[in-house]
């Protein structure tokens, strides 16, 4: 079984049940990971593969923390023996740090998984926040907007997520102008 094809399993059997939305979230942005296949060359699969894993740290059988990236990277290594790439991308999907940080799990996450490359997480990020949790593409600042509305600003993910919106609209206009330059290219 090949990576993305060993992904899309595990995440549906993790999320597909408990949480058809976060599932549906989580096909969406493998969906936005695969048309990011002209920009990211060999580690196409890889992303993909993340990106349909990254909210696995939700479901209900493995939430331990609270904290969906680092109980998601935990349970990718510990129990899955993923590849170590995909459980960086996961653990750090979406400015974690940030969050880490509001929820006093910083060290943990730091000290547990090192960073992946910057255009891989760049481009992690860009598939998550251009992704409604329907699963449709959005924009950045939809998305942000309705995180905020959903959690409400003053929570914990409020909170972070609007300390994060700088770096996400960063990293969506690195992938973006990458994207045009391969077009351009082309």
């Amino acid at each position: 079984m090949g990576l993305t094809e060993w992904a899309y399993s595990l995440s549906e059997a993790m999320l597909s049940e408990p949480l058809p939305r976060r599932w549906a979230h989580s096909l969406g942005v493998a969906k936005r990971a695969r048309s990011l296949s002209p920009i990211l060359g060999p580690d196409a699969e890889l992303l993909e593969a993340a990106a349909v894993l990254h909210d696995v740290g939700y479901s209900p059988a493995i939430a331990t923390t609270g904290f969906h990236p680092l109980d998601g990277a935990r349970f990718l290594r510990d129990q899955e023996g993923a590849d170590e790439r995909v459980v960086r991308l996961v653990a750090h999907h979406s400015c974690a740090l940030l969050e880490a940080e509001e929820r006093g799990l910083r060290r943990d996450l730091e000290g547990e998984f090192e960073l992946e490359r910057p255009d891989l997480v760049d481009a992690l990020v860009y598939c998550d926040m251009t992704t409604t949790p329907d699963g449709t593409p959005t924009t950045p600042a939809a998305r942000l907007n309705e995180i905020v509305k959903r959690y409400g600003p003053d929570t914990i993910v409020g909170r972070f997520i609007q300390r994060a919106s700088p770096e996400i609209y960063a990293a969506s206009e690195r992938v973006e102008s990458r994207l045009t330059l391969v077009s351009a290219d082309g």
